[in-house]
């Protein structure tokens, strides 16, 4: 047939590359409001809870256990539940009601009354809610710092430039797994450089992350994965106890962790029983809350083109994320996973975690261009950084980082690089040439990089953890090759170790080592005048406003 010339050229934008498919409730291809979908319910009897969103406690799974056990306030949960679900929806958009009131409802219902509540909530009411019920005052942002070879002078580089623009907290992970030491031990110096009190983490198997982080290597970790169902839960993981060992094993140690979970997990592995993604979901958040960690990183993350490929998806990815707000955990809010061809699209993935500011905003903003994440690639990476400023600027709204001037970032880089290549000459570890120093202070990507011995770092830093190495070792290095100010850096992040103040809920450090945290910067938002806003904020609506591109129009010449 005679096409259409519109039709013709509609068809070959790029958002037309993106998968997209009709719901199927059957196998879990639903964001919200499955028909499988149990029905919220409670019945509480001395103290216990003997039935929950249509189960008698004898049928309950693994998940339904621990979450009645451990997961739900359950003082108030028989009044909650007895409560219209669009009167608590109304409670999270009401400015005359505070973030507080809302959580003497929202800790107390179960995750089918969650999901019914989100459920009413259209996406501007989402961002609305977010806004209140966000845990610490001021919007923050994480980022990865990786690259496809796992080079450590380009980690440290990249790792003090992201510091230097903003990020709170910074995450690596490995291409070859034995490469973690020295990624998490070049994130370690990079950031501390860029800026002290950045927290980071590497993302490997579980044990290996609590080692590192034992030895002060890292200071965080995220990447424990929940699941909504049993079957996937103990198929991909073990079960919500041993997660719960896992996460008082951290804390313990003095080492802030939060869980990780994302709606489309379940489709992917199979097991989604047929219920909606935000139902799942609301399971693995209430599943967290009982474990008892600060915080969760959801906002499906690696599943993203799951929800975003049904009707409702990207409503119910900042859902998912309100609901671990009203749940009263620290949100990390996605955005870390590239999903779609159309800028547009890609743009209003973060759109209304950005505009009701969340705790983090992204869990994964790429701190190096795509090709060199080794978590898959971001929604947002380095080539962003200007649009991100313009926008933050548009709106007058936090995105939690800043722009910088170019040779800022060559000086910080190439610093970040010489205390790394200090700290490699001290602990006797393969050498860093001044050639890799110099070639870090400008490298884009990886390949602008001199290779390394691939075989030599790998052994040597397998031979780092034989040795007992611990962040004691790295500051001696530092303060025997004068950096100093690194080295007493990364003696006071393990110092915050010991006093635990930032194992309070959404904790991070300002460049003081100062906490701020839901405890003693908690979100103050109740309407207009109130709460958190950049353009109050004199020194940071300098910082995003003085971009280098702007124009002096007193002295602008035609």
């Amino acid at each position: 047939m005679k096409r259409q010339k519109r039709f013709e050229k509609l068809e070959q934008r790029p958002i037309n590359q993106d998968v997209i498919v009709k719901e199927w409730p059957e196998e879990g291809f639903v964001a919200m409001k499955s028909p499988n979908d149990p029905e919220p319910n409670i019945k509480v009897e001395n103290g216990v809870i003997t039935e929950m969103d249509g189960k008698q406690r004898a049928d309950f799974d693994l998940i339904d256990m621990y979450i009645a056990n451990y997961g739900i306030n359950i003082e108030n949960a028989e009044k909650v539940m007895a409560t219209d679900s669009t009167k608590i929806a109304k409670m999270l958009i009401d400015p005359n009601v505070s973030h507080q009131e809302v959580l003497a409802y929202t800790t107390a219902m179960t995750p089918a009354k969650g999901q019914d509540v989100i459920n009413q909530l259209d996406f501007g009411e989402m961002i609305m809610g977010a806004k209140k019920m966000r845990e610490r005052r001021k919007p923050a942002n994480q980022c990865h710092v990786t690259n496809y070879i796992d080079n450590p002078v380009e980690l440290a580089a990249d790792a003090a430039e992201a510091a230097l623009r903003g990020f709170a907290e910074e995450e690596t992970t490995t291409a070859v797994s034995r490469d973690a030491p020295f990624n998490a031990l070049s994130v370690l110096v990079g950031s501390q450089t860029g800026r002290p009190g950045v927290l980071h983490q590497c993302s490997v198997d579980e044990a290996t992350e609590l080692q590192l982080g034992m030895r002060g290597l890292t200071s965080y970790a995220e990447t424990i994965s929940v699941y909504g169902t049993d079957r996937s839960f103990t198929d991909g993981d073990d079960t919500p106890w041993s997660k719960g060992f896992l996460a008082s094993c951290y804390a313990s140690r003095g080492i802030k962790m939060r869980f990780t979970s994302g709606s489309g997990s379940e489709v992917l592995m199979g097991y989604p029983e047929g219920k909606s993604m935000l139902y799942l979901e609301a399971r693995c958040i209430l599943l967290s809350k009982a474990s008892g960690v600060q915080g969760l990183q959801n906002g499906s993350l690696s599943c993203i083109s799951i929800p975003t490929a049904v009707p409702n998806g990207l409503r119910e990815v900042l859902g998912e994320n309100l609901l671990c707000m009203m749940y009263d955990l620290e949100a990390a809010t996605g955005s870390d996973q590239s999903f779609s061809h159309s800028s547009m699209r890609r743009t209003w993935r973060f759109m209304g975690q950005f505009i009701g500011g969340t705790d983090f905003i992204c869990s994964g903003y790429g701190a190096e261009p795509n090709p060199d994440n080794t978590f898959a690639g971001s929604n947002e990476d380095v080539y962003d950084y200007d649009d991100i400023h313009f926008l933050s600027r548009d709106y007058g709204q936090s995105f939690g980082i800043h722009s910088i001037k170019e040779e800022d970032a060559i000086n910080v880089r190439r610093k970040a690089a010489k205390a790394l290549q200090a700290v490699f000459k001290g602990l006797g570890l393969p050498d860093i040439t001044d050639e890799e120093v110099e070639a870090a202070t400008y490298a884009d990507v990886h390949e602008d990089m001199p290779k390394r011995d691939k075989v030599a770092d790998m052994k040597a830093a397998q031979n780092l953890m034989d040795r007992g190495i611990t962040a004691v070792d790295v500051i001696k290095a530092l303060v025997d090759n004068d950096f100093k100010d690194v080295a007493e850096a990364i003696l006071n992040l393990q110092k915050q170790k010991v006093v635990g103040d930032y194992l309070q809920t959404s904790a991070i450090f300002d460049q003081n080592w100062h906490v701020e945290s839901a405890v003693n910067e908690g979100n103050d938002y109740q309407g207009p005048g109130t709460g958190y806003r950049l353009y109050d904020d004199p020194e940071e609506w300098k910082k995003v406003t003085d971009i280098p591109q702007v124009i002096d129009p007193e002295h602008f010449d035609m």
